[in-house]
C-alpha cells in the first residue's frame, strides 16, 4: 500500500511542478524596443510587453517618445505597431539593436506641413502617421532594402522604401507596398 502512496505522491509531483514553473514570472518573454530619434536626440530603452500584456506606463513613455516633433503633440499608439518592430528586427537578426526613429506620430498641420514643403516628402493626405498607426525607420548597420524586404516578408501592414532619404516606412494598416 505504500509503494501506491509513494507512487501517487510522484505522479502528482512530476505533473505540479512543471506547471508550477509555467507560472514562474521569470519564464514570461519580455518584450524589449530601443530607440534613437533622430530629429530629437532622445534615447529609449523600454519593455513595452510581458506575455500577452502590455505595460501601461510603458505604452504612455513610447507615446511620449514617438509625439509629433514639430508641435510637441502626443497620440495613444496602436500597440501592435511595436510588435510589428520587434519581429522586424527579430527577423533581420538585430534584436536589441536601435531603431532610429525618422517619423513617429504627425499631427494633421505636421502632415500638410511636409505635404506642402516638397513633393518628394511621401507624405499621403490620409497618412496612418496622424492616426498613431505609423512610424519611418532604419536600423543601422543593416541595410534598409533589407529592412523593406524583410517587413514586406511579414505581410503585416503597410511597407514603404525612400532610398534617396535611406528610411523604410512601416505601418499596422491593410498590407501594402508603394
Amino acid at each position: 500500500m505504500s509503494k501506491i502512496i509513494v507512487r501517487s505522491f510522484l505522479g502528482l509531483f512530476l505533473i505540479i511542478v512543471p506547471a508550477l514553473q509555467a507560472l514562474d514570472s521569470s519564464e514570461v518573454q519580455e518584450y524589449r524596443l530601443r530607440f534613437y530619434h533622430t530629429h530629437t536626440g532622445e534615447r529609449l530603452d523600454i519593455v513595452y510587453r510581458r506575455g500577452d500584456s502590455y505595460l501601461p506606463e510603458a505604452l504612455a513613455e513610447l507615446d511620449n517618445f514617438l509625439r509629433d516633433h514639430r508641435t510637441g503633440t502626443v497620440h495613444h499608439f496602436d500597440p501592435h505597431l511595436f510588435d510589428l518592430l520587434h519581429d522586424l528586427t527579430a527577423s533581420v537578426h538585430d534584436s536589441g539593436g536601435e531603431i532610429d526613429v525618422v517619423c513617429g506620430y504627425r499631427t494633421p498641420w505636421s502632415n500638410e506641413f511636409l505635404r506642402h514643403r516638397s513633393a518628394h516628402t511621401g507624405a499621403a493626405q490620409h497618412s496612418l502617421h496622424m492616426q498613431a498607426e505609423a512610424i519611418d525607420i532604419r536600423l543601422p548597420g543593416v541595410p534598409t532594402a533589407t529592412v523593406r524586404d524583410a517587413a514586406l516578408k511579414l505581410g503585416r501592414g503597410g511597407v514603404s522604401y525612400y532610398r534617396s532619404s535611406d528610411f523604410v516606412h512601416v505601418d499596422v494598416g491593410r498590407v501594402r507596398r508603394w
